[in-house]
């Protein structure tokens, strides 16, 4: 018997046949692009072109400086060196090597598509100017539409970021930074509503940020953007030698940017942050810090006018060094190398630390050479509201005394608004005060009040006359969460 026939075309040389010449045609369309694209990225005309489309789509000046080359695996690749994208004469970004991977379908096609960017060592310098334009906008003559844009992956490694505001004079520095940007996409529209149609998302980090002379080490964070509203979250830095994490929102979605911050530092030695400002160790011990902040605003001021939220600073069995405070309490004298100011500007320990203290000399305490003191608590609680740090709970103890604080710090202004500083009995009532006014840059301190001056028996036959004059009562100073020593 005879078996059936396949049907045509199933036999399995001419399906074998078929892939064949099929393989075998795709090499030639590859050979075929290879043999195009070697012919336009070996002549300088095509190099100029590219500069000259990259440059129309930016809006900027873009420079090859250095070669082009190309490669087939694992992908097509161009490679471009030492590439330069400046703005009205200014430079954005600058960059060791920037590599596009290619769809080499897209070529054969006739519509070039670039899937991914990467870049080698970039600087990208981020200016704002004394009108407060940044060197990254157009001219004032350009267009305020923009286009829709879908662009594709853009990653980068060792780069720097540095950010520079000519206004105030300040600015960051990021240093051994990495980004991996996807899916950014502008849906397109006015200039004034730019963020609104921005949507991405992002796995970036920096080495060290540099600012003021502040660092921030091993900054991590993955951001996501959609319909105007940024979200970096989780954040994690390594400040003064320990491990913070926290979260950033900005929307942009309304009239005014609104912005909220919460972050977290547990644990953290206080000698890390006082080399910040002193080469002298001024104490030893850990603390911890918290931060739940919100503001608004478009600018600087106004952000600092809007700003509201709690600070707190907390720590147990401190030892402050140069100094020993009961045996100076105890003698009630004040000197060039001791006050309560002193002793009290461990309050402002941490980020409000790095504002508060810039005018205040900590090596001073150091000098004294007067021995150490144990502190056996530390609470430092600030309500903040319309720029305002008002003080909520801000006392610390030693074996012996309590010194508190009360008063408001002005954030808008930078300076102190009616701070005073006491040392309190049992009962919460003031025994000697001291007086903070003017600028955080150069704060001025007053004396103690007049009752330091007076030696110990003296000073305990006023307190029994004082107390015979008002029954023993007093107007409380401190009533907070840090008890009396025993």
């Amino acid at each position: 018997m005879t078996p059936p026939r396949p049907p045509l075309g199933s036999h399995p040389v001419s399906w074998g046949r078929k892939v064949v010449l099929a393989v075998i045609g795709l090499v030639g369309v590859l050979l075929l692009a290879a043999v195009a694209l070697f012919g336009l990225v070996d002549t300088s005309v095509y190099k100029a072109r590219l500069e000259a489309g990259i440059s129309e789509a930016l809006g900027m000046e873009v420079r090859v400086a250095g070669r082009m080359k190309i490669d087939f695996f694992p992908g097509l690749r161009v490679t471009l060196e030492d590439v330069h994208l400046r703005n009205q004469a200014a430079s954005v970004v600058s960059a060791k090597e920037a590599t596009l991977a290619i769809g080499l379908m897209s070529v054969w096609a006739g519509k070039v598509r670039i899937e991914s960017i990467g870049l080698q060592q970039p600087v990208i310098t981020i200016e704002r100017s004394l009108d407060g334009r940044f060197n990254v906008e157009g001219s004032r003559e350009a267009a305020d539409v923009f286009p829709a844009v879908d662009w594709p992956k853009v990653s980068f490694a060792d780069g720097s970021i540095v950010y520079v505001d000519k206004r105030f004079g300040k600015g960051f520095e990021g240093r051994n930074c990495h980004l991996e940007l996807r899916r950014l996409r502008f849906q397109g529209g006015q200039r004034s509503n730019l963020a609104k149609g921005i949507s991405f998302t992002a796995q970036a980090g920096c080495t060290q940020v540099h600012k003021d002379g502040f660092i921030l080490s091993d900054m991590e964070f993955s951001a996501d953007m959609k319909d105007g509203v940024l979200d970096l979250a989780p954040l994690t830095t390594r400040t003064f030698d320990t491990q913070g994490s926290g979260n950033l929102r900005a929307d942009f979605s309304g009239p005014v940017p609104l912005y909220r911050a919460d972050y977290t530092l547990s644990q953290f030695p206080i000698e890390a942050f006082l080399k910040t400002m002193s080469h002298k160790q001024v104490a030893t011990g850990r603390m911890d810090f918290s931060a739940n902040l919100s503001t608004q605003g478009s600018t600087v001021t106004e952000m600092r006018q809007g700003m509201k939220g709690l600070v707190s600073l907390r720590g147990t069995n401190l030892t402050l060094s140069g100094s020993d405070l009961d045996r100076e309490f105890e003698r009630f004298q004040s000197s060039q190398n001791f006050s309560l100011v002193d002793a009290g500007a461990f309050f402002f320990v941490g980020p409000l630390g790095l504002l508060v203290t810039k005018g205040y000399d900590f090596a001073r305490i150091a000098q004294a050479q007067g021995g150490s003191s144990e502190i056996r608590a530390l609470v430092s609680d600030w309500q903040v509201e319309r720029g305002q740090a008002q003080a909520r709970d801000v006392a610390m103890s030693t074996n012996k005394n309590r010194i508190a604080l009360q008063g408001r710090l002005d954030l808008v202004n930078d300076q102190f608004d009616e701070v005073t500083m006491a040392l309190v009995d049992a009962k919460g009532c003031v025994k000697v005060q001291q007086k903070i006014r003017g600028t955080f840059q150069n704060p001025a301190v007053e004396k103690p009040a007049l009752v330091t001056t007076l030696a110990g028996p003296a000073l305990r036959l006023l307190k029994k006359g004082t107390d015979l004059l008002t029954g023993g009562h007093c107007d409380v100073f401190y009533a907070g969460s840090v008890a009396a020593p025993r």
